[in-house]
């Protein structure tokens, strides 16, 4: 009997919306119920849902989507900046290359910079570490790393050179991890490159 009577109402609604003016706007929203409404005017607390908009005959001209939770509105925005990212991505590509062999060849030559990069790396670590295994072995020669009870203590400028030389290798370590990462990075980048220019220019 209740949605009979909303029916009811909803007709009465769209039949006197008939008579009025055909610039009438007319709502159509369902409450938490599941009930079904009809008016020129929405509730406040229907305000945010999903709702329809028809005109005075009962045709739907529009449909206003519920207002999005801002959990999301940012799913929905990343969504779309990885959509441009995507497209800008396959602009440049198109654009900026005419060929496989012209991407290999960008490829090989940023590669062979990071890999040179890497060995004058790998080199002067080696060097640091040479001079750290020398300054260790004459450490033992003082306290407290000498089993010699007589031993002097530590010159200040031997701890000092221990402390930056150290810091010195860790700086240098990171250094290295860092550009062999950016090695693979950027081989699965420009494979990555490779493939979608051939899909794009349909080349098998």
């Amino acid at each position: 009997m209740k949605n009979v009577a909303w029916m009811v109402c909803a007709a009465l609604l769209l039949g006197s919306a008939a008579h009025a003016d055909t610039g009438r706007t007319l709502y159509k929203w369902v409450d938490a119920d599941g009930v079904t409404h009809y008016g020129d005017r929405i509730p406040p607390e229907y305000a945010s849902q999903e709702k329809l908009i028809i005109n005075s005959h009962g045709v739907e001209i529009s449909r206003l989507e519920a207002q999005k939770t801002a959990e999301q509105q940012a799913a929905e925005d990343q969504k779309n900046q990885e959509l441009a990212d995507r497209q800008l991505r396959d602009r440049n590509l198109v654009t900026t290359y005419a060929s496989v062999a012209e991407i290999e060849r960008l490829r090989d030559q940023r590669l062979t910079l990071v890999s040179d990069q890497i060995k004058v790396t790998t080199q002067f670590l080696d060097i640091l570490n040479g001079r750290m295994k020398k300054l260790r072995a004459q450490s033992m020669h003082f306290k407290p790393y000498s089993a010699d009870q007589n031993a002097p203590p530590m010159p200040d400028q031997t701890a000092d050179d221990l402390v930056r030389l150290g810091n010195d290798i860790r700086t240098q370590e990171q250094n290295l991890r860092q550009k062999r990462g950016e090695e693979v990075t950027m081989s699965k980048q420009f494979a990555s490159d490779i493939e979608r220019f051939k899909e794009l220019r349909g080349i098998h």
